[in-house]
Formats: C-alpha cells, sequence, structure tokens
C-alpha cells in the first residue's frame, strides 16, 4: 500500500513519519508554518537517511528516491489531494483544533485525518471536524525511524473502515499496530509511561533512592530497555508534564498527578537532554 499522505508538522516526529513513509514509497508532503522549520526537518531525514547508507542497511539510490518524494511547504492548501493526513504538532488542543478545522474544509471528503497525539482524546479532535468518522489516532513512537510501535486510537465516532485503512497505512510503513478501542486519556502507553514516570519521580523527589538506582531497578528488575527517568530525559520533562497534566485533568486519577519536582525543573529549564540537565546531567 502506497498512496499520498500529509504530514503536518516537521519536527522529530512529524519528519520521521515523513522518513519512514517517503522510504516505504509514499509521496509525502510535509508542512510546517516556517521554512526554517521545514530544513531542520529535512535536513535530520537527510542525516537519518546517510546514516542507514554508511551502516549498510539503504542503498544510496533507495535513500535519493525516497528524498525526491518528500515534498515541503508552509501552505496549508498544498495538502489537498492527499490520502491520509496525520498531524504531529505541538500537544495542545488548540492548535490541533485549529489544524483540524482547515484540515476538514481542504481535503477531500474521503481522506482520512490521523492524529499523532499521545494523551488528547480522539473524540475532542475529531469533534471540530464535519467528519468525525473519518478521525483516528496514529500514535508513533520517537525516533520513528527505530521504533516498531504505531498506537491506533478509534474515537468515539471513528468508523472501522477508517482504523483499518490507517492500520495498512502504517504497516506499509513497517510498523505493529496496536488498537485502543475506548478513547481514554492518554490511551495505553503514556498511561502506562506516565504512570511509572510519577511514581519514579516521587520516589527520587523523596530521596528514597537516586535516578540512577531506580532506573537500574526498572531496566535490570522488569527487563525495560531505559529507565522511567532516563526516558522522561530523552522525551522531554516538559512533554511528559504536560502529557501527564493532560490524562489527570481527564481522569482526575491521583496516579497521574504530576510531581512538584517535574513542574519546577520545568519551571528552571531542566528539560532532560535537549537542555543538558533533566534527571541526570547530560
Amino acid at each position: 500500500m502506497a498512496g499520498k499522505l500529509a504530514v503536518i508538522g516537521a519536527g522529530l516526529m512529524g519528519s520521521g513519519i515523513a522518513q519512514v513513509s517517503a522510504q516505504a514509497g509514499w509521496d509525502v508532503v510535509l508542512r510546517d508554518v516556517t521554512e526554517a522549520a521545514l530544513t531542520r526537518g529535512t535536513d535530520g531525514i537527510k542525516a537519518s537517511y546517510d546514516k542507514f547508507v554508511s551502516k549498510g542497511k539503504l542503498t544510496a539510490e533507495d535513500a535519493q528516491a525516497a528524498l525526491a518524494r518528500i515534498t515541503t511547504t508552509t501552505d496549508l492548501d498544498a495538502v489537498a489531494d492527499v490520502d491520509i493526513v496525520v498531524e504531529a504538532a505541538f500537544e495542545k488542543i488548540e492548535i490541533k483544533h485549529e489544524i483540524f478545522r482547515a484540515l476538514d474544509k481542504i481535503v477531500r471528503e474521503d481522506t482520512i485525518l490521523a492524529s499523532n497525539t499521545s494523551a488528547i482524546p480522539i473524540t475532542k479532535i475529531a469533534a471540530v471536524t464535519e467528519r468525525p468518522e473519518r478521525v483516528v489516532g496514529a500514535h508513533f513512537f520517537s525516533p520513528v525511524p527505530m521504533m516498531q510501535l504505531c498506537e491506533l486510537v478509534r474515537g468515539y465516532k471513528t468508523s472501522d473502515e477508517t482504523l483499518e485503512t490507517t492500520r495498512a497505512f502504517a504497516e506499509s510503513v513497517g510498523k505493529t499496530c496496536i488498537v485502543v478501542n475506548r478513547d481514554v486519556a492518554g490511551f495505553v502507553t503514556t498511561r502506562l509511561i506516565s504512570a511509572l514516570v510519577v511514581e519514579a519521580a516521587k520516589l527520587y523527589e523523596s530521596g528514597v533512592a537516586s535516578a540512577e538506582d531506580i532506573d537500574i531497578a526498572c531496566k535490570l528488575g522488569f527487563g525495560h530497555a531505559m529507565g522511567p527517568l532516563a526516558t522522561a530525559d530523552l522525551t522531554g520533562v516538559d512533554i511528559l508534564l504536560h502529557a501527564t497534566s493532560n490524562i489527570y485533568t481527564e481522569s482526575q486519577d491521583e496516579k497521574f498527578a504530576p510531581p512538584e519536582l517535574m513542574r519546577r525543573m520545568v519551571d528552571a529549564g531542566d528539560i532532560g537532554r535537549k537542555s543538558g540537565q533533566g534527571f541526570y546531567k547530560h
């Protein structure tokens, strides 16, 4: 399966989705609001392809062909004729509403509108469109070229056909899918990692154990590839604070209430690898 795909947002997630899709034969329109963001995104894609070529996992010819399948634009109207749109913008409902309202008027009636949100209920996003049955969650994982999972989320009105078409797309770009049948905030994966990160941060905050020892416990005791606090640094403490806050607001479940430490870290700018300091120094 291959066709025309639009990705809204050229950040780490959006550019990763564009990269794997182009490599799988999809024609991709990558859209962001500034040329600078698009340049950063395409530079990242080129660098990733180069890495795969140097490791012998991709031929130089295939990398060039994949790059040629990606076009960039700041004009949302340029996505009018695609089969599927994947929105990968910032995790804020107001931003997503603005994008989905606009897309609903621009794309074909049969186009599927997917969101890469990790925590916002799909039903809330779909509510601003005239096609809630064609809105679905397609939650990829970072870094997209390496991570095999795609979490498909059924909104309250998402049709079976929309879910199956989105599954076919995700599988065509090399992902294994799980299906979230009830549209709860945080779905399956973000709820699990949020609960673990919140508890790990509370243990660290109250001096029960060091960040290193908490992470070692999860790696050696549970077989996790990475501990929860190292994961928070990699993902961004700010991103996880936002996600856990979203889930807590929706569910009022105390286990998702982020500890004060996470709020103070974000206030201070200690948000993980991207700032050089989080639970660890980088």
